[in-house]
Order: C-alpha cells, then structure tokens, then sequence
C-alpha cells in the first residue's frame, strides 16, 4: 500500500522534504476495512512532518495552510505539517498527531535522521495536560455521532449506514478508541495506537451495537478518564523549554542533511 509514484512526485513535502511519514487512522490502529468489502468506508490515511528549504524560514514563502497541506486523491487522505506546526500540536496533546510518535515499526514509510530524533524524544510531550484534548475530541465524535445531518466528509456508503443505524457508527468507533487511549496514556505515558480491541471497535464501526450501548460506554469511558487524570503521576504540563530546543535541532539537522545531501 506505498503512496502512489504520481502523488510523491507532485508532492515534495510527501518525498525530499519529508522526515516522518506514516500510515494513521484505520491502517494504523488494525481496523482497516479495504476498499474491495461493499460496506467499506475507510481511506487511506497518511500523515507526514516536513522541513521546507531554507527560504521557507527566512524568506516570504509559507508552507501550505498556516502550516498544513491536505492531499486527497482517490481514497488516499494524507495531511502534511510543517516540522514547527506538529512539534506544536504534539505539546498541545493533539490525539491524532502524538499518535505518530507511538506507531508500530511496519506503519512508518519513512524515518529521515531528524525524523528518529523526534520519535527519541516523544516523552517530552508526555503529559497530564492530554486528557483536556482527548476528552474534547471525544466529545466532538459524541455530538457527530447523532447531529449527523450528512455533512460534506460523508460518502454515499456511510450516509447509508447512517440511515440504516440511526447513528454515524465510524464516529461512535472513534469515541470509544478515543477514551480508551486517553485512559490508557493517562495511566502509564503510553499510547496504543495498534489497537487490542480492534475487533470490538471494528464491531461498533459495522453497526453491531446500538445507540444505547455506545452512550453507556461512553459515559462510562468519561468517568474512567476523570479518574485517571486525578491519579495520574504523569507530569501536569509539557516543558516548552526543551521542546523549543528540540524544534531547533530537529530543523537545523533536516535543514543540514539536505545541504550535504545537495552538495554530494
């Protein structure tokens, strides 16, 4: 499943400039339903960290979207940030992006030098301060989950499933692996992204259980993280001393690997 030639030739930032690439979402967390079973709904989701050419840190020119480029083509759905954008998210314990420093070895496409130095110091975004983003992303699945009203990412196979479950089942699936994961990291800094209960989670992203069931394990799973965050021994906050200076060796060390790579 390598990201198409056509689409890393289109793309520096997928290619040369890339540091970290990796499979996310379904493919990462083992739910990966492929495209050829009738009742799929799932893309082919990438996410990559980036370091621009010079210019783009002391000229004008500005990388994607406030530091962002989304690439979608056929059922592959990557998002690209900038290495300072994601090193951002991560001290903000963004969910989906803590998650690439977390990954099985096989769901890394690629691990540039500056890219492994990243993944070596993931315990600098270890935190406390987690439970805040991963209970206001499971929150938002919860109210996706029946305030569907069919919005623009849905596609005919799951505006179907939506009509004939009463209630979005991929959303309901990503609330539970949410409070799951957020209770997990909370008690030992850890995150598990390939998931051991995949094949529960699998069941509630086909339909298998009701509405009632999945709000009752999500009640459950908030009360579940409310504790694991009063008992937690993780530290309250990240130290943004340290990760400033990890910004700046993470750059200068992608920055320099392309200068010798350029003049060899």
């Amino acid at each position: 499943m390598a990201i198409p030639k056509t689409i890393l030739k289109a793309h520096p930032s997928l290619d040369e400039w890339a540091v970290l690439s990796a499979y996310r979402g379904s493919i990462a967390h083992g739910m990966y339903v492929p495209s050829s079973n009738p009742d799929s709904i799932d893309d082919r989701d990438v996410m990559a960290v980036c370091i621009p050419p010079l210019d783009f840190y002391f000229g004008l020119k500005e990388f994607g979207s406030g530091g962002t480029e989304e690439i979608k083509q056929d059922e592959w759905d990557i998002v690209v940030y900038e290495v300072r954008k994601f090193i951002r998210l991560l001290a903000r314990g963004n969910p989906n992006v803590l998650m690439m420093l977390w990954l099985d070895p096989p769901d890394y496409l690629k691990v540039s030098e500056a890219g492994q130095l990243l993944l070596d110091n993931r315990h600098l975004f270890v935190g406390r301060h987690v439970y805040q983003a991963f209970i206001g992303y499971a929150r938002s699945q919860l109210h996706k989950m029946t305030h569907f009203g069919f919005q623009g990412y849905m596609g005919t196979k799951r505006k179907k499933l939506v009509e004939r479950f009463g209630y979005d089942c991929k959303n309901a699936a990503h609330l539970i692996r949410l409070l799951r994961m957020g209770i997990e990291f909370l008690r030992c800094g850890q995150l598990l992204v390939r998931r051991p209960d995949a094949e529960e989670l699998l069941g509630i992203k086909r339909g298998e259980w009701t509405l009632e069931q999945v709000q009752t394990e999500a009640e459950k799973g908030f009360r579940k993280a409310e504790e694991a965050y009063s008992a937690s021994s993780l530290p309250h906050g990240p130290d943004m001393e340290r990760i400033n200076k990890l910004a700046i060796e993470v750059v200068q060390m992608g920055l320099d690997g392309r200068v010798n790579i350029e003049k060899g």
